[in-house]
Order: structure tokens, then sequence, then C-alpha cells
């Protein structure tokens, strides 16, 4: 199981949210945005702040997938 952060994404173009905008409002950097948006791993604390800047639940953002095998 991963991971997958498209429900972030979406909730953002909802919003009218650019990446850049919730790096300033949540106090996180770009490289970590760009790390979620390859499916990789982030702290609690990150994902705290995106809620917390968001007003949302963690559910709200991220989802736990299977992982594909070949």
């Amino acid at each position: 199981m991963t991971f997958c952060y498209k429900k972030l994404w979406k909730l953002l173009i909802d919003k009218g949210m650019k990446k850049k905008e919730l790096c300033a409002l949540a106090g996180v950097s770009s490289a970590t945005l760009a790390k979620m948006n390859k499916g990789g791993t982030v702290s609690t604390d990150v994902l705290l702040k995106i809620c917390v800047a968001l007003n949302c639940d963690t559910a709200d953002i991220m989802e736990l997938v299977p992982v594909e095998t070949r």
C-alpha cells in the first residue's frame, strides 16, 4: 500500500489555489509538494500543516491505495 495525494490536487483546483500559494499558506517547501506529487512520503507534521491551512482532514487530501505489481 502507498499514499496517493490526488485528493489534495483536486481540492486545490476546487479552491482555485495554486501549489505555490499552498506552500506559503501552510509553510511547506515546494520541494515537499513536488515529492508528494510523485507519490513520495512526507512527515505527519507536513500533513498537519496542510490540513490546518486548508481547514480539512487528512482523508480530504490523501488516500491509501494498493501498490501495482509488475
